[in-house]
């Protein structure tokens, strides 16, 4: 599996998909858009908004809210059913060559990350995925700017709390939910990523997801707690 990772990540190679969704690389990340805060915040994962309640002071909106303001009104179900439509998209048998590697291979994001990680651009070919598809189906739904795009797990995660849409308890429909196989809360051991569908109350989630399973799309169900956290695009309704 050719893989984008630091040096200590390079004996990794053979980890399962959704484990090898984080060794992308590690580095202070860019930001996703334009005029944002950079993943490199050491806060306490406490969101200042977690985008599911709309503000009506305007002195009182994140930097997200006010970015969508301009944008396409998306809610939480368009995005999940542009996810959905996925479900069953396989990689090759290098573990890669999907429309989402192809998509993110063309995107100025690329070489934003390389910029930030090192390597070439081939090494996203067969790179692990499960943040290239989250970000695919932003860019999908018109809304990239307020969902963020990245191909490492942790830094993506990090892009949400510097932003004030990050929290760790509400598993509400299209979140962007980020996983530790151990069940820890360090944001820095985020293994995978994929977006909620429901809670099903029961202390698990459903969820849909790049990267799982035998290399697909697929819907799963997940216990809470592998839940670092959310990350909440401030959608519409």
């Amino acid at each position: 599996m050719s893989m984008f990772r630091p040096s200590w990540a390079r004996k990794a190679a053979n980890l399962p998909h959704a484990i090898a969704c984080t060794l992308i690389a590690a580095g202070a990340l860019l930001p996703a858009t334009p005029g944002l805060a950079a993943a490199t915040d050491t806060g306490s994962g406490t969101a200042r908004h977690d985008g599911r309640v709309p503000e009506t002071d305007e002195a009182k909106l994140t930097p997200l809210q006010r970015i969508a303001q301009d944008l396409p009104k998306v809610t939480a179900q368009d995005v999940l059913r542009i996810a959905a439509s996925k479900i069953g998209v396989s990689e090759n048998a290098y573990g890669g060559g999907t429309e989402f590697h192809e998509w993110y291979m063309n995107s100025p994001r690329a070489l934003e990350t390389l910029a930030r990680d090192g390597g070439t651009l081939q090494d996203y070919k067969n790179a692990p995925w499960c943040a290239m598809f989250v970000s695919w189906v932003g860019e999908q739904a018109g809304i990239r700017p307020i969902m963020g795009w990245d191909a490492y797990t942790v830094t993506y995660a990090k892009w949400f709390r510097a932003n004030g849409h990050w929290g760790t308890d509400a598993a509400t429909p299209g979140a962007v939910v980020f996983f530790d196989w151990s069940g820890s809360d360090d944001i820095e051991k985020i293994d995978h990523v994929g977006l909620v569908e429901r809670d099903n109350g029961d202390g698990t989630i459903t969820t849909i997801e790049g990267n799982t399973g035998n290399g697909k799309v697929e819907r799963r169900v997940r216990p809470k707690w592998q839940v670092v956290g959310y990350g909440y695009p401030p959608y519409a309704g």
